[in-house]
């Protein structure tokens, strides 16, 4: 969004000072929606869960796992990122040796999840929470290494024909009861510096929310992706 950010007109909710500034990539965006990286497994199937980002690279594992490819976009480039700079240079090729399933996106990958057809893996948090919430047997954990999260850009465009309502909206969805449903409801996270609620099993005691960097979020990206599709076997 940051090359489009001459396009949006000047805004910034009542609350603006409440927000974490590395989740801003311009004056005029504000994080409405903040996703996160959680992993999942079906109940049903795993009696010893992984309990750490490591864990899925276990050899029980071998042909349980699934794995949302890298080139899918960007929320799984945050997490691709957060793999190889955290966990390790080392971290896909100790996963992609459980010889995974890969998936085009989390919605198919959370079907799969829930039919049985995968045991376990890291999905968006928001793509597995709503079936989980369904009564499907789903357990979801964030791991203690670290959860990598995706702020989303909202703002007002200068060419916007309602822009009053628009602000009455983002100052919503912005306010401390907006981010606290997105996170109830919806399977969020927040932005704020102070957050209103925490997923369930969400210990921020424990848990390290991690952002990327923006300028390496776009310099290291198509490298990295190429790496990444060397080291899984993904060929577009």
């Amino acid at each position: 969004m940051q090359p489009l950010a001459d396009m949006f007109q000047d805004y910034a909710p009542p609350n603006a000072a409440d927000y974490n500034p590395d989740a801003q990539v311009a004056p005029q965006l504000w994080p409405r929606a903040t996703l996160v990286w959680s992993i999942a497994y079906n109940t049903e199937l795993v009696k010893n869960p992984p309990k750490t980002w490591m864990d899925l690279t276990k050899p029980e594992y071998i042909k349980l796992t699934g794995q949302v490819i890298g080139p899918s976009g960007g929320t799984t480039w945050t997490r691709i990122m957060f793999e190889r700079q955290v966990l390790g240079e080392d971290y896909w090729a100790k996963q992609a040796a459980t010889r995974p399933v890969l998936y085009p996106s989390g919605a198919p990958m959370s079907d799969s999840l829930v039919r049985g057809e995968i045991a376990m893996g890291p999905l968006l948090y928001n793509a597995i929470y709503p079936k989980q919430k369904d009564g499907a047997p789903i357990q979801i954990f964030f791991p203690p290494e670290g959860a990598p999260v995706n702020p989303y850009a909202s703002g007002i465009p200068k060419t916007a024909a309602h822009p009053n309502a628009a602000k009455l909206f983002l100052n919503w969805c912005l306010s401390k009861e907006g981010q606290t449903f997105m996170i109830k409801e919806l399977g969020n996270l927040t932005s704020l510096k102070v957050p209103p609620a925490y997923p369930e099993g969400f210990d921020p005691k424990v848990v390290k929310v991690w952002f990327p960097k923006f300028d390496q979020y776009v310099k290291l990206q198509a490298a990295w992706i190429a790496d990444w599709n060397k080291t899984y076997g993904y060929g577009q």
